[in-house]
């Protein structure tokens, strides 16, 4: 029975992604040849045609593509990523090995794969942005050497990807440095750094990473947030699989709905008014990066309410009902923050009407509606 599931699963996961997916063939000028790519749209791209999409580049595409596909599909279905494009740049046999190799004394591409790079900086990512809808957050993916090599478009002076997801790095000598030197620079934007190795890695290339992951989580900008997974007991072949769900939690988080490790972390010490501001934010920069406009999870907003409620004596209600209210105004949520301001301050015929207003959106179900009308039946009853 679990292998029919498991064939059901795989069968859905191909039909979902053939529909999709698409072979192209993109005429480089810097490398004097055709490559092959792999383009992934989800289904939504075509209904909506004001909204815009991340972008995911996976070297590799040949073993690497469907796993990223597949987990951004799982994730986006599960409310933890927002949908994404992802374009995969083929690289059979020793392709990869010549498009990836660096010089062993300078730790910079060498003459061919500073061709490649300038394919990949220039004529794909001008590519994708010309024929698709791009938000403004890019993700690179690599494995080994072609992971070395996703580092080159990070140490740049003004990195154009938000994210790097790097398995199993086959790093040039100087790369740890390099990183080092690029993260003490960073100022304006937020960059995420997935690394990862395991025990099926030889001592000498798990000793260099190790080093690397220690300069790495060293660092104290708050503009660089870094993970390392050491997977124990995995193989360089299920280290692609573990790796890639892992890295997405860890770059999406800031998608996800509000976890306990957020709230503890960055929330439950705010004063009302920065609670407030910081939901308010998730939501503006979800809808910049990764160009969805979400509608603000009803969990979020009861994330929060208690600091607005218990601190300061219910003193930002009215500011927490205005700014649901203006990010989410189908939402009866807003009206009903927005009434309780006025019920605490006993302006119970304005709190009456914010309460009414909230009722009639309510579409969610008879008991919703009936609990919420109990709002209005209580203000009555102190109106007598």
């Amino acid at each position: 029975m679990k292998k029919i599931l498991l064939l059901i699963c795989i069968c859905i996961t191909s039909i979902i992604q053939g529909q999709n997916t698409i072979t192209t063939y993109l005429d480089s000028y810097e490398l004097e040849e055709q490559r092959e790519i792999k383009i992934y749209v989800p289904p939504s791209y075509e209904i909506d045609s004001t909204r815009y999409y991340p972008l995911t580049v996976v070297f590799d595409a040949d073993y690497m593509f469907d796993v990223v596909v597949g987990n951004s599909i799982l994730f986006a279905k599960k409310d933890k990523a927002p949908e994404q494009i992802v374009v995969g740049i083929s690289q059979p046999g020793d392709i990869r090995y010549h498009d990836c190799a660096y010089d062993k004394l300078t730790s910079y591409p060498t003459g061919r794969s500073e061709f490649f790079y300038r394919f990949v900086r220039s004529e794909l990512d001008n590519f994708m942005e010309q024929n698709y809808r791009i938000s403004p957050f890019k993700t690179i993916v690599g494995n080994t050497i072609t992971a070395n090599f996703a580092n080159y478009f990070f140490i740049e002076d003004d990195p154009d990807y938000n994210a790097f997801i790097s398995i199993n790095p086959y790093f040039a000598t100087d790369m740890p440095t390099l990183l080092d030197a690029n993260i003490a620079q960073i100022k304006n934007n937020n960059y995420y750094y997935y690394l990862s190795t395991g025990d099926y890695n030889s001592e000498n290339r798990n000793t260099v990473i190790e080093s690397a992951n220690t300069t790495l989580s060293s660092k104290n900008n708050p503009k660089f947030n870094y993970k390392f997974d050491n997977l124990t007991g995995a193989t360089l072949t299920s280290s692609i699989g573990q790796s890639i769900p892992s890295a997405m939690a860890f770059i999406f988080e800031m998608y996800s709905s509000i976890s306990k490790k957020e709230f503890d972390e960055k929330i439950k010490n705010l004063s009302p008014p920065d609670a407030i501001a910081y939901l308010e934010n998730k939501y503006v920069d979800i809808e910049y990066l990764f160009g969805t406009n979400l509608k603000m999870r009803e969990k979020d907003i009861y994330a929060i309410e208690s600091i607005v409620i218990d601190k300061e004596n219910g003193e930002y209600l009215r500011d927490f009902g205005e700014m649901i209210y203006k990010l989410f105004p189908e939402s009866h949520l807003g009206d009903y923050y927005i009434g309780l301001d006025f019920e605490f301050r006993g302006r119970y015929k304005q709190a009456l009407q914010a309460y009414k207003e909230g009722y009639m959106k309510i579409t969610s179900g008879i008991e919703d509606a009936d609990n919420f009308y109990k709002n209005v039946e209580r203000v009555v009853g102190k109106m007598k």
